[in-house]
């Protein structure tokens, strides 16, 4: 069975084309068309890390994914998400591919936090700001250049020097959390955060925002205030049992993602919205599906 490293992959993903596969797999996943176990996540005590098997399957994939999620390797200079996907022949079962799970996973999360903001957030959208300067931040900025052309991008991050980094690359300014959210457009958090960064009544009216970071299901890195208001998920099930965000409040969920996308539960365009993702395995199947076929060309 081949390997494929990171370099491998990064050869060929491309993001816009893994923001038009991730919109399908939501869709997919929403109408039926995915069979996904809740995702089986224990924590490594000793170590104070995580432990994730991710499996899913459709009529043309099936595979699945295990990840370590170490909050602490950040101190390292390592990677927290680390992750290998393996893809089955569905006919079969047959083995036919691994390959190393983190730039996937890195890429799908933001790409699909740009369908969202491409469903929801007004086409003249111009100030993006981003909490959290880690791999999410960066990928988040140029996830969504393909969906939106932001004049003013603003960066926090707990490390000053991190956000500033980031800043630099990106063309942005770092600032404080509440001077960077306090009239944007668009918020993404992208944390590790167990209590919350983001001060809802910071919130413009109409703001979209976006949660991706996971600090355990019983911590979270929105407010009640933020939470109270349109909830859109990657999956009810998943996040009714690994998000904090949700489960900490006992927020209402309005829709999956997959029916904004589809048009089954529209979005008013003046609603504020949060998006509370999770990440799911068929996201990574689908990514990494993509990732063998080009390959295969």
């Amino acid at each position: 069975m081949r390997y494929l490293d990171e370099q491998a992959i990064a050869r060929v993903l491309r993001m816009e084309e893994l923001i038009a596969v991730m919109r399908q797999a939501m869709i997919d996943f929403s109408q039926g068309r995915i069979v996904q176990p809740t995702r089986q996540l224990f924590e490594v005590k000793p170590h104070g890390g995580f432990f994730g098997s991710m499996p899913a399957s459709s009529a043309s994939t099936l595979g699945a994914k295990l990840v370590t999620f170490y909050p602490k390797n950040a101190e390292k200079n390592l990677p927290t998400h680390m992750a290998v996907i393996v893809l089955f022949r569905p006919e079969t079962g047959e083995p036919i591919v691994m390959m190393d799970g983190g730039l996937i996973t890195e890429m799908r999360t933001s790409a699909v936090t740009a369908t969202y903001v491409d469903a929801v957030a007004a086409p003249d959208a111009k100030t993006l700001a981003i909490l959290g300067a880690g791999a999410q931040g960066k990928s988040h900025v140029e996830a969504l250049s393909h969906v939106r052309e932001f004049d003013e991008i603003r960066i926090w991050n707990r490390t000053p020097e991190r956000a500033e980094k980031l800043a630099e690359q990106v063309g942005g300014e770092a600032m404080s959390r509440e001077e960077a959210v306090r009239d944007a457009e668009v918020v993404i958090v992208a944390t590790s955060a167990t209590e919350p960064v983001l001060d809802g009544e910071w919130l413009s009216p109409g703001a979209k925002v976006a949660s991706v970071g996971w600090g355990g299901s019983d911590g979270g890195e929105l407010d009640a205030a933020t939470m109270s208001h349109i909830v859109i998920v990657d999956s009810r099930e998943g996040t009714l049992a690994d998000s904090g965000n949700i489960r900490r409040f006992n927020a209402d969920i309005y829709a999956e993602l997959g029916e904004v996308l589809d048009g089954t539960r529209p979005v008013e365009p003046n609603a504020t919205v949060v998006f509370d993702s999770v990440g799911m395995a068929c996201q990574d199947i689908a990514a990494a599906t993509l990732v063998y076929e080009k390959l295969m060309e």
